[in-house]
């Protein structure tokens, strides 16, 4: 009987476009990570993280009805220790750093090449293991 690969990680994948979901959930999943659901906007990204408690999150910004601010603000409120990594546009660095006071750990920008989204979730976890 084989054992099974061990995950990186269980992630959690929030933008309002089917295709960038696609994007960063076939990259994160090339990279070991597990994808325990999608979300595309602010509200589902709050309730998904409750239901599932994933390890990390990817949050687009700009979404409808609630967007990823909404979201972050909601998650950090409801979990203080969240991961998560903000996936924006070029054109939103103000909303960015926003993001980042907000609690965001690091930020990704579209279009991203996959090793540097796969990058930065390694080394944002990693950081956060214990001595």
């Amino acid at each position: 009987m084989s054992t099974p690969t061990p995950s990186r990680g269980r992630a959690l994948v929030c933008d309002d476009s089917m295709l960038m979901r696609k994007l960063v959930i076939d990259s994160l999943a090339e990279d070991g990570w597990t994808i325990v659901g999608e979300a595309q906007n602010g509200k589902q990204a709050l309730d998904q993280y409750k239901a599932l408690k994933p390890d990390v999150v990817t949050l687009d910004i700009v979404m409808p009805e609630f967007d990823g601010i909404f979201g972050l603000e909601n998650i950090m409120e409801y979990d203080a220790n969240a991961k998560i990594v903000m996936v924006s546009a070029l054109n939103q660095t103000t909303l960015v750093a926003e993001a980042v006071r907000k609690g965001a750990q690091d930020f990704i920008v579209k279009p991203f090449l996959p090793e540097h989204l796969q990058e930065t979730l390694r080394r944002m976890v990693d950081a956060n293991l214990p001595a």
